[in-house]
């Protein structure tokens, strides 16, 4: 155990001190994944219409989230909404607003992408029922585009969880910040502690990511 550095998990109060560090960044990674759900389906479905100002303006956002990298938006939110708003955001509220906007971006182009994969015979038999259009999305196109969302969207939540790991640069103390701070507390005593802690916080997070992927794999099941 010694030579994996994992006696350290079990001096004092570090074990606990992890799990909270864990407990802090899947609460950024629950709040920001319901955001950006409710949002993401909200902006897919306006993807969808043929209104071309709408397309152009949520293309555009989506892009933007895309290409620039969340360590930047965080700064950008964390340190500029500061300098030029005068808001004083707190790290872990900066955090959900950034993967929210990051992850309401992917959320709505996976939502587009699945409604738009519907075939287009599938729309003809709903107006031929004569069903409205909230009925033909609430009753049809949803149900559908539901199915083929979930592992599209399963992967996402994991990714967001995961990239969560970036917020310890604006000064957020999850899991990997405490993993550190035991390490440099404990580098003369135990060199080796910087293995252990590591893969404790990748034990950590597979248990917190790997549950969503076998929910995933049930609904499929369910809906084959």
């Amino acid at each position: 155990m010694q030579a994996l550095g994992l006696e350290v998990l079990f001096k004092g109060k570090n074990l606990v001190r992890l799990l909270g560090g864990l407990g802090v960044a899947l609460k950024i990674s629950l709040i920001s994944v319901l955001i950006s759900i409710s949002l993401g389906i909200l902006l897919g479905l306006l993807m969808t219409r043929r209104n071309a100002l709408i397309r152009l303006v949520l293309r555009v956002y989506l892009e933007i989230m895309r290409i620039m990298p969340q360590m930047v938006l965080l700064f950008l939110v964390f340190f500029g909404t500061t300098r030029a708003l005068g808001w004083d955001l707190d790290g872990e509220t900066s955090s959900v607003i950034v993967f929210s906007l990051w992850g309401t971006a992917e959320m709505s182009d996976l939502v587009r992408g699945a409604i738009i994969s519907i075939p287009k015979h599938q729309y003809e038999s709903a107006e031929a029922l004569g069903l409205s259009r909230s009925q033909m999305y609430f009753y049809i196109i949803l149900p559908q585009a539901v199915r083929r969302l979930i592992p599209l969207s399963i992967n996402l939540i994991t990714r967001m969880i995961k990239t969560t790991s970036l917020v310890l640069m604006i000064g957020v103390v999850e899991v990997i910040k405490v993993a550190q701070q035991i390490i440099e507390a404990n580098r003369m005593a135990s060199p080796n502690a910087a293995f252990g802690m590591y893969l404790t916080v990748f034990l950590l997070y597979f248990i917190a990511c790997f549950p969503i992927s076998v929910l995933a794999r049930g609904l499929e099941k369910r809906w084959q």
